[in-house]
């Protein structure tokens, strides 16, 4: 299989699905794969999975998946995505040998949940190969990913946070007193710690204490150098689905009942007491002003695609805190973001349809711009 097109009559659009990478969050990756592979119309899609190791080594073939769940990888086939444009597809990679041209790619599908993938990285590649991507770019992708970064830019565009700081993993050993002083001066406990470029609620903790901040600030700066100290709240977890380019349009919000006192990574992929509410039962109000907040971040951050936006309803005074934006939100079985479309109208395979039609739209607009200036005179 050669040549790139547009998959027209005659022939299927050719799908790279990537998952699995090398992040934290490798296995709901695999989780959301499963569940985008499921969901592709094999009669207008040509499906390639592709594989990547915990260890970042990247293999394609239809058991691709599999061989990741079980981790057992030696019958799949060893690939390289050239970041060159004109080569825009998979390569059979052996030591020592040429590379062989496995399969040619029309737009790829990333499930790369966390660093490695939703924070840009893999984005940069496919820019630099010049191939057509489901979701945000490079730079949405990565001031998303960054908490700390990302709520500094929601403080600019006047867009509700709740309080919060950044201290490096550097600090927690030269400076722990000064530090633990400074994540303190963010509000009363309950604080939450939690790495600031990591999703699926991956080493969050909930602190009640000052030794409880130590081991918090410890246990995120395992996961990455930036961790993000946040005031607590009590309060009811709401979620909104945003999906679109340049005219993003918001779902229905929904919102999540964990099993446990937040939403965390047992609540929202071990433990099956966790509930979804969709429509979320809110006031009018509040609903309409969750959607409208949710487009203002999505376009603030530039994004593209999709995104899952997250808010902090407080139970006492009803204030509406925008916690986060997920560029590559779960696809699982039991994800919101599918959930909430789905609740509109807009059923998981032509939700797959609409993905893919955007990444195609965005990608023709960009090769129409200029890339080369030559002066006057």
């Amino acid at each position: 299989m050669s040549g790139r097109g547009s998959g027209g009559a005659g022939r299927r659009l050719r799908v790279g699905v990537v998952f699995g990478g090398r992040s934290g969050e490798h296995e709901i990756s695999l989780r959301s794969a499963r569940s985008v592979l499921a969901n592709l119309d094999v009669d207008r899609y040509e499906v390639m999975p592709i594989g990547i190791s915990r260890k970042g080594e990247w293999f394609a073939g239809p058991l691709a998946l599999e061989a990741l769940e079980r981790n057992a990888l030696d019958g799949l086939e060893p690939i390289v995505l050239p970041a060159s444009p004109g080569q825009a597809g998979l390569y059979r990679w052996r030591p020592g040998a040429a590379l062989q041209i496995l399969g040619a790619l029309d737009v790829v599908f990333p499930i790369l949940h966390g660093t490695f993938g939703e924070d840009g990285t893999v984005q940069g590649l496919l820019e630099l190969a010049d191939l057509p991507y489901v979701g945000a770019g490079v730079l949405a992708s990565a001031v998303a990913m960054d908490k700390g970064l990302f709520k500094e830019l929601m403080r600019a565009h006047d867009i509700p946070v709740v309080e919060s700081t950044v201290v490096l993993a550097s600090e927690l050993k030269d400076r722990m007193e000064e530090t633990l002083d400074r994540a303190e001066a963010v509000g009363g406990y309950p604080l939450f710690t939690k790495p600031s470029n990591l999703g699926s609620s991956v080493g969050i903790t909930k602190c009640r204490s000052r030794s409880d901040l130590v081991e918090g600030l410890l246990d995120a700066a395992r996961y990455d150098r930036r961790v993000v100290v946040e005031r607590g709240l009590e309060a009811r977890e709401i979620e909104v689905s945003v999906l679109g380019n340049d005219r993003p349009e918001a779902s229905v919000p929904g919102e999540v009942v964990p099993s446990d006192e937040f939403y965390s990574y047992r609540a929202k992929y071990l433990d099956e007491r966790s509930r979804l509410l969709i429509p979320a039962p809110l006031d009018e109000s509040t609903a309409a002003r969750a959607r409208e907040l949710a487009v203002e971040a999505y376009r603030a951050i530039d994004g593209a695609g999709m995104a899952r936006v997250d808010f902090l309803l407080e139970k006492g005074t009803g204030d509406l805190y925008l916690s986060e934006v997920n560029t590559l939100p779960g696809f699982t079985s039991i994800s919101m973001y599918p959930k909430l479309w789905e609740a509109g109208g807009l059923a998981y395979p032509q939700l797959m349809d609409r993905l893919i039609g955007l990444a195609m739209e965005r990608h023709l607009q960009k090769s129409e711009l200029v890339r080369t200036y030559v002066g006057a005179g």
